[in-house]
């Protein structure tokens, strides 16, 4: 048996996430019917995690098994490109890999990037791919408060209530807010995250730059570990999964 990771990226405004569910399509179950089409066999894609529906990749991470070799890699990267071409994914990268490599389970750092794009006019090139918020944003507030993420902390405030982890206390290596003209680039990373999580931290920063919080306030609904505290979760249109490291 032959072991490969694919790298994808994909805009997930029309699918219902990467996991496939019996409700809508999904980008797993996409890439399975394709796979199953070029190798005439059913294969199962075992992603490195769920992305909602909504939510983008920039570089997804995901395996399958063969019990052939596949001889010509780009050949074989071109033929699975050819047929999802217009679904708005794209494999990336195929390599081989040993059958001790697990997508999901040997992944180390999970990079998630949020864009806000903040300016009254409409979006247009934009459109689906980023949080168009139009009330002026304190990009020095919000970056304040991005650092009381970071760390080994409970998350509950941010944890969707359909979340099924064991628990909410994780590790937020990084979380960082840049600005380049009226793009707002939010940049969290850890090893996994909690349901909604950035989403939510999101959505908690937003109401910062805006001034309906303190900073002061925004620590203590960290400390209070109550989901009712938090602000309304960022729309999952400005949400990309950025990279998998391993």
């Amino acid at each position: 048996m032959f072991r490969y990771q694919i790298l994808i990226e994909y805009d997930g405004s029309k699918f219902i996430g990467w996991q496939k569910q019996k409700n809508g399509i999904s980008i797993q179950s996409t890439i399975e019917k394709i796979l199953k089409k070029i190798l005439k066999k059913k294969v199962l894609v075992y992603g490195s995690g769920r992305t909602d529906a909504g939510v983008h990749a920039v570089e997804q991470s995901a395996h399958f098994d063969q019990s052939k070799k596949i001889a010509k890699l780009n050949n074989f990267v071109n033929s699975i490109n050819y047929f999802l071409n217009q679904k708005k994914i794209s494999i990336l990268n195929i390599k081989k890999k040993s059958k001790k490599f697990h997508a999901r389970f040997n992944a180390k750092k999970r990079i998630y990037e949020y864009i806000i794009m903040n300016r009254q006019a409409p979006l247009s090139l934009d459109f689906n791919r980023a949080w168009h918020v139009r009330s002026k944003l304190d990009i020095n507030l919000m970056q304040k408060a991005a650092k009381f993420l970071q760390g080994t902390k409970d998350f509950s405030t941010f944890r969707a209530s359909s979340c099924g982890a064991k628990t909410a206390i994780k590790t937020i290596d990084l979380a960082s807010v840049t600005k380049k003209k009226n793009k707002i680039f939010i940049i969290f990373k850890s090893k996994s995250f909690l349901q909604q999580q950035v989403r939510s931290m999101v959505g908690c920063l937003k109401y910062v730059g805006e001034k309906k919080w303190s900073l002061k306030y925004f620590k203590k609904i960290i400390f209070l570990k109550k989901r009712t505290n938090c602000a309304p979760p960022a729309p999952a249109s400005g949400l990309y999964l950025k990279k998998i490291v391993y």
